[in-house]
């Protein structure tokens, strides 16, 4: 039963991508997540039932519009399938639990503000002061592995670090960067949110000094940081406390 029970957990991955989707897109626009109903972005053409399954229908109609032949972003299929493949992941390291749910919460969240991060270079405000409250209810009641304190105490440090670092490095970060560092606070809480911010700032160097060396950017050209704080906060999620022990052992 419990694989039943997974399987449908997976399906319901798949199809949260698909409004995952949509909140891509809808978004940073700011235009309304339920109206007008799915469409076609070149011909206006509202989208059938059979166009609208998740991953199936990408593949099926070969990544383009059944009327027009116009390309479907290949992000749409990467996105329902990453979504897919996170709620596989999450069933398999919680199980049924209350972890399994908030975790997912979270992931889903982060994975918006990472794409529209890289397609549009925002950290949406809307979006993040959104989902400062309802993070703050789960540490306060609902999600047991951090408490309500520590994720007051995280969020100020996340937000005081990233702070610091765009008044000194100015151009480097944008205010943005700052709030989400706050919202990464809250939902790792502290001290885990040492983790986090230490695991986006490695990452978002080595890639940073990669795209120098391969010219993919010049030196004064920024790079999206939400990506990488989204990075740090799920793996903090997951392994936040190994890899804080792992640390502190290494240097002390």
């Amino acid at each position: 039963m419990i694989v039943f029970y997974g399987v449908i957990y997976v399906i319901m991955g798949a199809v949260v991508g698909s409004f995952l989707n949509v909140c891509i897109d809808r978004l940073p626009q700011e235009q309304s997540l339920l109206y007008p109903p799915s469409h076609c972005p070149s011909c206006q053409r509202r989208l059938t039932p059979w166009e609208l399954i998740p991953i199936v229908s990408y593949l099926w109609l070969r990544g383009r519009c059944h009327q027009c032949k116009a390309a479907i972003p290949r992000r749409v299929f990467a996105v329902e399938l990453g979504s897919a493949f996170l709620f596989a992941f999450l069933w398999w390291w919680y199980g049924p639990s209350i972890s399994l749910l908030v975790v997912t919460f979270y992931g889903c969240l982060f994975l918006v503000i990472a794409i529209i991060d890289l397609e549009h270079g925002l950290i949406l405000d809307r979006l993040v002061y959104a989902a400062l409250a309802p993070s703050l209810v789960l540490a306060a009641f609902v999600y047991p592995k951090v408490d309500l304190l520590p994720a007051l105490i995280g969020g100020g440090i996340g937000f005081g670090f990233f702070l610091v670092l765009v008044i000194a490095f100015r151009g480097s970060m944008g205010w943005g960067d700052v709030k989400m560092a706050a919202l990464v606070g809250v939902v790792t809480g502290f001290p885990l949110v040492i983790t986090a911010i230490f695991i986006a700032v490695v990452t978002g160097g080595l890639v940073g000094v990669i795209l120098l060396l391969v010219r993919l950017k010049g030196r004064k050209e920024t790079i999206p940081f939400g990506p990488f704080l989204s990075f740090g906060v799920v793996l903090a999620l997951l392994w936040g406390q190994p890899l804080l022990d792992w640390y502190l052992r290494l240097f002390f």
